[in-house]
């Protein structure tokens, strides 16, 4: 979309019709350029977010699939130490129902 340059009557009656019109031809060429180079800069800095923020994701799905895969084996080690203590727990117990049972 171009700049619509408006000068004022006085302009044109001291540089005449053709100038005029050749100044304002040049004021939109410059703000095409300017236009299309802001476009072109905006691209470029919207490509490399982009490529920083793919890399960005990806070391951070790596760091949740290590602290998972963490996590899952913590809850493992957790839960064999769970049964193992229950064993402990309950084995005496149980030694001690069958005592009871076979005493009678």
């Amino acid at each position: 979309m171009p700049v619509t340059v408006k000068l004022s009557q006085r302009f044109y009656e001291v540089f005449g019709e053709e100038v005029t019109k050749e100044l304002v031809d040049w004021f939109n060429a410059v703000d095409a350029t300017y236009r299309a180079d802001l476009r072109e800069l905006n691209e470029l800095n919207f490509a490399r977010f982009d490529a920083k923020m793919g890399e960005r994701l990806a070391e951070f799905d790596t760091k949740l699939e290590r602290g998972l895969a963490q996590l899952r084996t913590e809850i493992a080690e957790t839960r064999a130490d769970l049964t193992k203590w229950m064993f402990v727990f309950w084995a005496p117990t149980a030694i001690g129902v069958v005592a009871l049972l076979l005493r009678r």
